[in-house]
C-alpha cells in the first residue's frame, strides 16, 4: 500500500535531512522525498502539516516478559505498547522463564513479533547459562538465530573472571555486551537510594556505589578485552563521568539513560510509599538526574531507554518492601522526553534521532534506517503539540505500573510504518 506523508517537517542526521517535506512510502520502501510530490493512483495522502517525521524509534531495552510471565506482559501486548510509543524496533532482555540462553528461545521471540506484525523484537541473549553467572551460554547458537546483543539482565555478572570469559567470548561476533551493573553484596537488601531518602523512609539503602564499582570493573574489562561494552540504565553523576573517561580514552563504551532517572529523583518518593517509584536502580540524588540529563544534552549519553518493565497489579499494589522492581515506560518515554527536553530546547530534534533510532541501531548491529529514496519505510511520525494524559486509558500493553502516572505531557506519535505497514495510524495501534 502506498502513502504519501505530505508537508511533514523530516529530520535524519544520516541523510542530511532536516526540512519540510513531502514522502511518499510505496511498499516496503521509501518511494521519494522532496517538496511537491504528485500523489500516486490509490495511495492514501497523510497531512502531516505540523509534525515532525523520523527513522523508527528503537528502544533498546525492555521487558516483554514472553516466555514464562505472560500474566505480565506478552510479545503481542508488549509489541502494542511500543507501536503506541513510536516505536518500531525494540531489544527484549533475557529475563525471561525459560531464560533466553539458547537459539531456541531467541527464534520464539523473533517468530512471536513477527506473527503480530507491530514492531520487530530483537533479542538479548544472556551471556550466562540461566543468568546464574557460572557458565557461558551458547552465544554462538543465539548469534545463528539472530540476538542483537548479550546480557545478564536484572542482575548482572558478580564474577570478574566469568565475566572477562563472556567478554573475550562475544567480542567474536562483532556483538555488544550491555551491562546492568550491580554488586549484590552491596545492593542485596536495597529498596531506596542510600541516604537521606532511606532515612527518612527508613529502608534499607542502595548505595550509588554498588552500581558505580561494577561499571568501573567493566571498563577496565573491555581495556583489557577489547569487547565493546554498553553501560544499561545509568543512574548516578559519577558513572557517567567513569563512562566518559572510557570514551575519551578511545575504548568502546557506550551508555544509556531512562526517563525516569532524568526526569524523577529519590525525593519524588513521599511517605505514600508510591511503589511505581520502587525500579532497579533506585532513583537517585536530584544532583544525579541534572547530571544526567546534561549528559543527555551534551552527547555523553548514546540512547535514551525505557526499562520497559510490566508489572501485574498485585505486583505493585502491596507493601513497598514487597513489591516488585520496575516501571513500564514505552508509551510515555516520547512524550516525556519532548516535553522535558526538546520543548524547552534544551535538546534538538537530530539529537532525538540520535539517541531514539540511530544509536541504539548501530549499537544492536542492526541495518541503518534512513529517510532517503530507496530507504526503508520504517518511519516515526510525531505532533509535538498534541496533549498526552497518562492515565489507564494512555497505555496499550498489559500493566499500569508507570512511575509517571498522572503526568500531563505534550508531543507524541501519532502513526508508525514498519517497512511499509502502517501499525499506528491516528494514535490508535493497528
Amino acid at each position: 500500500m502506498a502513502f504519501l506523508i505530505r508537508g511533514a517537517h523530516a529530520v535524519d542526521p544520516q541523510a542530511g535531512l532536516d526540512d519540510v517535506v513531502d514522502v511518499l512510502v510505496d511498499g516496503e520502501r521509501i518511494g521519494e522525498v522532496g517538496p511537491g510530490l504528485e500523489v500516486p493512483t490509490g495511495a492514501t495522502v497523510i497531512d502531516a502539516r505540523g509534525r515532525y517525521l523520523v527513522p523508527g524509534l528503537v528502544d533498546m531495552h525492555v521487558h516483554f516478559r514472553d516466555p514464562g510471565f505472560e500474566y505480565k506482559e506478552t510479545i503481542e501486548t508488549g509489541s502494542r505498547a511500543a507501536a503506541k510509543g513510536g516505536f518500531t524496533d525494540v531489544a527484549t532482555m533475557p529475563n525471561t522463564a525459560p531464560v533466553c540462553d539458547t537459539g531456541a528461545v531467541v527464534r520464539y521471540q523473533i517468530d512471536s513479533a513477527e506473527a503480530v506484525g507491530l514492531v520487530r523484537v530483537h533479542p538479548m541473549g544472556a551471556l550466562t547459562k540461566g543468568e546464574k553467572g557460572e557458565g557461558l551460554a551458547e552465544i554462538g547458537d543465539m548469534v545463528v538465530e539472530g540476538a542483537a546483543a548479550f546480557s545478564d539482565d536484572g542482575r548482572g555478572v558478580q564474577s570478574a573472571g566469568m565475566m572477562r570469559t563472556c567478554m573475550e567470548y562475544v567480542s567474536q561476533f562483532d556483538r555488544v555486551v550491555s551491562v546492568h551493573c550491580q554488586i549484590d553484596t552491596l545492593t542485596e537488601s536495597g529498596l531506596v537510594n542510600e541516604g537521606r531518602c532511606s532515612t527518612r523512609l527508613g529502608m534499607f539503602g542502595w548505595p550509588a556505589l554498588g552500581e558505580e564499582l561494577e561499571i568501573e570493573r567493566d571498563i577496565d574489562l573491555c581495556r583489557l578485552t577489547g569487547c565493546p561494552l554498553h553501560i544499561q540504565h545509568l543512574s548516578t553523576a559519577r558513572g557517567l563521568e567513569l563512562v566518559r573517561g572510557a570514551k575519551a580514552e578511545g575504548l568502546p563504551v557506550t551508555c544509556e539513560v531512562t526517563p525516569h532517572h532524568l526526569f524523577l529523583d529519590e525525593d519524588d518518593i513521599t511517605d505514600a510509599y508510591e511503589t511505581n517509584l520502587k525500579v532497579n536502580p533506585p532513583l537517585r540524588l536530584a544532583s544525579d538526574a541534572a547530571a544526567l540529563r546534561d549528559g543527555i544534552c551534551d552527547g555523553s549519553v548514546d540512547c535514551l531507554v525505557t526499562d520497559h518493565a510490566p508489572h501485574a497489579a498485585h505486583e505493585k499494589d502491596c507493601e513497598f518492601e514487597i513489591a516488585s522492581f520496575g516501571t513500564v515506560g514505552l508509551e510515555t518515554s516520547l512524550p516525556l522526553v519532548l516535553t522535558n527536553l526538546v520543548r524547552t530546547s534544551r535538546l534538538s530534534w537530530p539529537h532525538l534521532v540520535e539517541l531514539m533510532a540511530v544509536n541504539p541501531r548501530r549499537l544492536l548491529r542492526l541495518d541503518a534506517v534512513r529517510i532517503e529514496r530507496g530507504g526503508e519505510a520504517t518511519l516515526t511520525l510525531i505532533d509535538p503539540e498534541v496533549e498526552v494524559e497518562v492515565d489507564d486509558a494512555w497505555f496499550a500493553g498489559k500493566s499500569r505500573n508507570s512511575a509517571f502516572m498522572g503526568a500531563h505531557l505534550k508531543g507524541a506519535a501519532t502513526d508508525v510504518w514498519c517497512a511499509g505497514t502502517r501499525t499506528l495510524a491516528d494514535g490508535t495501534v493497528a
